[in-house]
């Protein structure tokens, strides 16, 4: 049996969509309209998924020191991959209409914080399902409930704190996967303050993606990250976005890449900026 925990094509998901060992997850959603995801999911879904929606599922309540997105109590997730119908033994695949901009988010959840290493990305998400002429449902799936066993791994992700102490000693490159002008503070369509983190790196999750949506080459990721951690070891990476979420799919892109050891600041720039006494620059 082959595990997948990175990315994996139509073909094999195809191939396997009846098989009681795989859980496949519509992870669709819209920071514009957050019902938008659910909605194309009524509309047709890759048969047997089950719907995960980012604020629902894959965050928790946002708190007055919290960033937009904050992870869910680990036993309400635990729960929730039980209903799913998720255990220990299960191959996950996870997919979204924005070539895994949402969809990583689950599987760094999965992989990196519960320590479940049967969790892939699928490569090009629904658009290349659709483009190849594979069947759409709109069946509800009712799986049986699972028991699962999560294995928490604490160090998958860091906090501001721990960001700013390490920004200061000079012991981290953190990487930022917002949108250039997000970035260098001239257009901010979310959060209340614009700029970024002094000290951090700007790569937008889109570099990691070809024309169509899928995935880059590993040779081609591994030298443009090498290049941005200038030296240092993959373990070095810290990666943040608006919220904590398109910034797992820079993780999963260093992953494909073969640059392994890179961690989360969860709570990201919605975070960052709840505390006023936070250091932010902008290039405007």
């Amino acid at each position: 049996m082959t595990d997948h925990s990175l990315l994996i094509d139509c073909d094999t998901l195809a191939a396997h969509l009846d098989d009681p060992g795989w859980r496949v997850l519509d992870c669709r959603f819209s920071l514009a309209v957050p019902g938008a995801g659910e909605a194309a999911y009524a509309e047709g879904h890759v048969p047997g998924a089950v719907f995960a929606h980012l604020e629902r599922d894959l965050a928790g309540p946002i708190m007055p020191q919290s960033g937009r997105h904050p992870l869910p109590d680990p036993g309400a997730f635990t729960t929730r991959l039980g209903a799913w119908g998720i255990d220990n033994d299960t191959q996950v695949v996870v997919y979204d209409d924005a070539s895994g901009a949402f969809a990583s988010r689950t599987w760094w959840m999965l992989s990196h914080w519960f320590g479940h290493r049967r969790g892939a990305l699928l490569d090009g998400g629904i658009e290349a399902w659709i483009a190849q002429g594979r069947p759409l449902s709109t069946t509800v799936p009712k799986p049986a409930r699972c028991s699962y066993t999560p294995h928490i791994t604490r160090a998958a992700w860091t906090t501001a704190d721990e960001v700013r102490t390490a920004l200061d000693a000079g012991g981290i490159r953190l990487i930022d996967a917002r949108a250039p002008d997000r970035f260098r503070g001239e257009n901010e369509p979310i959060d209340p303050v614009s700029g970024h983190v002094p000290g951090a790196l700007n790569r937008p999750f889109q570099f990691n993606l070809d024309e169509n949506g899928h995935f880059l080459p590993a040779h081609m990721l591994r030298a443009e990250f090498e290049d941005l951690l200038a030296g240092r070891s993959a373990a070095s990476a810290v990666h943040m976005c608006g919220s904590g979420v398109t910034a797992c799919l820079n993780l999963l892109a260093m992953e494909v890449a073969g640059l392994d050891g890179g961690r989360l600041y969860a709570g990201s720039w919605s975070d960052w900026i709840r505390d006023a006494s936070r250091p932010v620059t902008t290039d405007a």
